[in-house]
């Protein structure tokens, strides 16, 4: 699935992301999404969420 495309991404979600302090190194943060923040139906980044953790940035991967 591609995470750029909101339609693909809903609270429950697995995700990998990358939080803002960690865009330099590409480190991502595994969580469930509890919100979707991007409003537009795609973003070239990702779209941007909030997981269950409180924790926000842009989906990288969907996981199953």
């Amino acid at each position: 699935m591609n995470p750029s495309n909101r339609v693909k991404i809903s609270p429950g979600l697995h995700v990998l992301i990358v939080l803002k302090k960690d865009q330099g190194s590409g480190k991502l943060t595994e969580g469930i999404v509890k919100d979707v923040l991007t409003k537009s139906p795609t973003h070239p980044h990702g779209i941007k969420v909030r997981l269950e953790s409180g924790e926000i940035g842009r989906v990288k991967e969907i996981r199953r």
